[in-house]
């Protein structure tokens, strides 16, 4: 088993934030701290970071918190360089004595908890990968926010005047929105009338907006889906926002060291609770919950449409299993079977 004290001779904790990163140089053999900065966040910042970084040796690795927030410029600017880049994704902030804390202190504990860690993780891509992340972000606004202007619709509409309820009482939420949004305002109505119509209108045409922009935002998605990894979209159950959610999670090629830390990142493998004789586990409630609903997604749609999976879930019942715990196995193999197809992709016959 390699550390990375055995490739760098340095390694370059970095403490992000929002306006300035705070850097630590510290010796890879020793831990020795050989030298500090704190730089604004913008590209000479970064330039004055590698400045310093080259002024101590060329065999180095750069230790970086929130590679994809505040960190996420430098870490850019560091990869275009080739500079090797570690995402500190997690780290164990130890207590301090008496309290202590401050940027440099954090930076320096970054470089060396790098240096204590075997598994090394690798900061996500931009390219495809962040734009899919930005469209995503945005659809899932959309849908959110249509979804709570269909609730204020729903009840409005309850305490709403008389007449106006009988407009809309018993009707699907599709056809009431669509109802809504045409309704004509008579001035000769009372003012509670006029002014509970004019909102219920305004909500609507709101809502059947955000749908529009939930929708551009989904054949983007798609766009760039069959434009990057157009095989996924044969696996069953995989649609274009399943499989967005895959590749931002998944980013590139060995990033992810293995079909069961992929799984773990789901939120998709077990994790065991056995205590004496017993052998058990629990459920995974953490990881990367988006890409854990996407699993979820795609299982929902096999039980329903897959023989296959039919067939499994038949058997499984009969053993004993619940609903839950078939689904829970189901996305572990569903995990598997994305991963190997990620880091192998079809060849092109073309």
């Amino acid at each position: 088993m390699t550390i990375l004290a055995d490739d760098v001779d340095i390694v370059i904790g970095v403490d992000t934030h929002k306006y300035t990163h705070s850097a630590a140089v510290v010796g890879a053999r020793t831990g020795a701290v050989l030298a500090e900065l704190t730089v604004d966040a913008d590209p000479a910042g970064y330039q004055d970071l590698l400045d310093l970084a080259a002024a101590h040796g060329s065999r180095r690795a750069w230790s970086v918190e929130g590679t994809g927030g505040y960190g996420a410029g430098l870490a850019r600017f560091l990869m275009d360089a080739k500079e090797r880049v570690i995402e500190l994704d997690r780290p164990h902030r130890t207590p301090r004595r008496g309290g202590a804390k401050s940027d440099p202190i954090d930076a320096v504990r970054a470089a060396r908890e790098a240096l204590g860690r075997t598994k090394l993780a690798q900061p996500k891509t931009g390219g495809e990968r962040a734009a899919l992340a930005a469209l995503l972000a945005a659809r899932r606004s959309a849908v959110d926010s249509a979804t709570d202007v269909q609730r204020q619709l729903h009840a409005l509409i309850v305490s709403a005047p008389e007449e106006l309820r009988q407009r809309f009482w018993g009707t699907s939420t599709v056809r009431l929105v669509q109802r809504a949004a045409r309704l004509r305002i008579d001035e000769r109505c009372g003012v509670e009338m006029k002014t509970t119509a004019r909102v219920l209108r305004s909500l609507a045409r709101r809502a059947l907006a955000l749908a529009r922009e939930a929708k551009e935002h989904e054949m983007a998605i798609r766009a760039i889906v069959r434009e990057w990894r157009p095989d996924l979209l044969t696996q069953l159950g995989v649609g274009p926002i399943v499989a967005a959610t895959v590749l931002c999670a998944w980013s590139h090629p060995s990033r992810i060291r293995s079909e069961a830390a992929f799984a773990m990142l789901a939120g998709a493998a077990p994790i065991p609770a056995s205590s004496g004789v017993t052998n058990r586990h629990r459920l995974n409630r953490f990881g990367d919950r988006q890409l854990n609903r996407a699993l979820h997604t795609v299982v929902i749609n096999r039980i329903r449409l897959d023989p296959a999976t039919k067939a499994y879930v038949e058997v499984r019942t009969k053993e004993g299993k619940s609903s839950r715990e078939i689904k829970r196995c189901l996305k572990r193999y569903v995990a598997r079977q994305l991963y190997r197809q990620l880091e192998h992709p079809p060849l092109d016959k073309s």
